[in-house]
């Protein structure tokens, strides 16, 4: 279509636009949504809004779980307001007046995205799009043919349209995308053949070598990144992050402006040295412990619901029984009232059968009831199990942060003692070293110097307070949730199945209150 828009009455997307879309486009998916509860644009999939005049994207937020989306041939300027479209698999918005790629970082399922014939000069800013399989770009304003090596990012890319760029007129135009692209089974709307790929490899191997050697080391270095993160995030689970090592330590003194100074007393450093190790060797004590009781806390966990459902299946079991039981019967029963000789055996048929669905009802609600009691036990023996396998853990971490404070208060006490001495030798012109300026500072008096000391000491048991909150926080929200979710999903499923109950009897009603007595013959 045309981008000259000057007598066009440009649109927005709104409600009402999207509600006329929805109508004239109806799908039988749609439809049956329509017919149960209205529009619920939650529950739409695909979209189109097509040669609507839209000249900018706006309120497609509601369509949380769209998978298709078509914009094409408009009058759009900008890709914005798409980031809420996550499910999002196939993209059209092509025929439109964009001049840069943007806004696509959230579609991360993208699997099909066309931008033909659009006003773009640059490949940029699709990193994310790591499920590209198809993607059109042709009859655009991209010049560079170096450009293309961006796509050998895409290791899912299939198909790719250039067709209409100016780059296409580079003589080099076929052989260097195949070369560089190499996973590409069509180029242009055409299959790339052996030849071709053999002629590209041939020409552009020396070209390319170097390039997959970068490729390789730096894919090496992502997943060595990844690797890392998802041990990290393991141990964020154990509540134990950072501590099987000197972080803690090292964090303790990074924070203390006055260590660095006291640092260079004579005979500081070897005291030191002896503190770091035993305080590290706690805290590695208290890593290995944490995994070990993330572990007993999954297990415990994993227990709980293997027998919720083994409680659950058993009652749903009997449930189906009796459904099963009431259906072998209804069929035969609707037909006696339905070829009943007489209204009045008919309406006595009916009040029988009304009766029995009174008494499955009865049952059903009977069965939920003697499974809420019963999950209610369960749920309370579990939340016993939880509390104190989290107090276990609470007492045991206390136990050690209390060494580390005591390793602290040694190292405190000891360094308190050289520092007395070296103020004292000071005083008197004994040192056999010399001290920077800023050091000597302290040394002027006594007060001075254990003012120092003591901030230094008050600073690191800080830190060590902080580490010991985070980590009984980390455990009381833990205990706390996986409780308060286990009761709610309880709540939820009691909710569920008594609708559900309630909707099968009301069917069954309906059903018996729909059938007609064939009038008696005389």
């Amino acid at each position: 279509m045309s981008h000259l828009y000057e007598n066009i009455e440009p649109n927005v997307i709104d409600d009402e636009l999207v509600q006329k879309v929805l109508e004239e486009e109806r799908t039988e998916d749609i439809e049956k949504i329509v017919r149960r509860e209205g529009f619920n644009f939650k529950e739409v999939k695909e979209l189109q809004l097509s040669f609507r005049n839209i000249l900018q994207i706006a309120n497609l937020w509601q369509f949380e779980n769209l998978t298709k989306l078509q914009l094409d041939n408009n009058i759009i300027e900008k890709i914005e307001a798409l980031e809420s479209l996550v499910h999002l698999v196939w993209l059209d918005l092509s025929f439109n007046n964009i001049e840069v790629i943007e806004g696509l970082d959230t579609l991360v399922k993208l699997q099909d995205l066309s931008l033909y014939s659009n006003r773009i000069s640059k490949i940029e800013n699709m990193d994310t799009l790591q499920e590209l399989q198809i993607f059109s770009i042709g009859k655009n304003n991209l010049t560079t043919l170096e450009d293309v090596v961006y796509f050998r990012r895409f290791k899912h890319l299939r198909t790719l349209n250039l067709a209409g760029n100016p780059l296409c007129d580079d003589e080099r135009y076929m052989l260097y995308v195949v070369a560089y692209v190499p996973n590409l089974v069509y180029l242009d709307f055409k299959l790339v053949r052996d030849s071709t790929r053999e002629e590209a490899v041939l020409q552009y191997q020396y070209h390319i070598e170097p390039l997959e050697q970068e490729e390789a080391e730096v894919l090496a270095q992502l997943e060595d990144k990844q690797a890392k993160q998802k041990q990290l995030e393991y141990h964020k689970t154990a509540f134990v992050e950072y501590l099987n090592g000197s972080f803690l330590f090292d964090s303790m003194f990074a924070e203390d402006t006055e260590a660095a100074k006291l640092a260079c007393l004579p005979g500081v450093d070897d005291l030191l040295q002896a503190y770091r190790e035993e305080f590290v060797s706690v805290c590695e004590s208290l890593f290995n412990y944490g995994l070990k009781e993330h572990e007993n806390r999954e297990a415990e966990v994993s227990h709980f619901h293997e027998y919720l459902n083994e409680v659950l299946t058993a009652n749903q079991q009997e449930g189906r029984k009796r459904i099963l039981e009431f259906e072998n019967q209804s069929k035969k029963r609707l037909e006696e009232i339905h070829n009943a000789s007489s209204y009045d055996i008919a309406e006595s048929k009916r009040a029988r059968y009304r009766e029995d669905i009174l008494q499955l009802s009865e049952a059903l609600m009977g069965l939920e009831i003697l499974i809420t009691d019963q999950l209610e036990e369960i749920l309370e023996e579990f939340k016993g199990n939880i509390a104190a396998v989290a107090s276990t853990f609470i007492e045991n971490v206390k136990g050690m942060m209390n060494q580390c404070r005591a390793l602290e208060n040694h190292h405190h006490e000891k360094l308190l003692e050289i520092s007395i001495t070296t103020l004292e030798k000071s005083l008197k012109n004994e040192l056999d070293v010399d001290l920077p300026a800023d050091v000597q500072k302290l040394l002027v008096d006594k007060t001075t110097i254990v003012n120092a000391v003591n901030a230094s000491h008050g600073t690191r048991l800080q830190s060590i307070d902080k580490r010991e909150s985070d980590i009984l926080s980390n455990i009381n929200h833990w205990q706390n949730s996986v409780t308060e979710k286990a009761f709610q999903n309880e709540i939820d499923r009691n909710r569920n199945r008594v609708k559900e109950i309630i909707l099968f009897i009301e069917n069954l009603q309906e059903e018996l209150d729909s059938i007609k007595i064939l009038e008696a013959t005389e």
